[in-house]
C-alpha cells in the first residue's frame, strides 16, 4: 500500500519560493487556433510549448549575435 499523501503545503511553499527566485513569466497573445498548432508542433518534436518557444528564441538570439560579431 502506498503512503503517498499528495503535494504537501511544504512542497508547495518550496516550489513557489524557487519559482519566485529563479523564473520569469512571459504571456503572449496569438490568434485563435494558433496555440493548438504550436502545441502540436512542439509535441511532434518531443518538446513542451514553452521549451519550443525558448529554443527558437535562443536560436534567433544566437544567430543575431553571430551576424553582429
Amino acid at each position: 500500500m502506498s503512503t503517498y499523501r499528495g503535494y504537501t503545503p511544504a512542497q508547495n511553499k518550496a516550489t513557489q519560493k524557487y519559482q519566485k527566485e529563479n523564473l520569469e513569466q512571459i504571456a503572449i497573445r496569438v490568434p485563435k487556433g494558433a496555440r493548438a498548432r504550436y502545441k502540436a508542433l512542439a509535441e511532434r518534436r518531443g518538446e513542451s510549448l514553452a521549451g519550443l518557444i525558448c529554443r527558437l528564441l535562443d536560436a534567433e538570439d544566437a544567430a543575431d549575435a553571430a551576424d553582429k560579431g
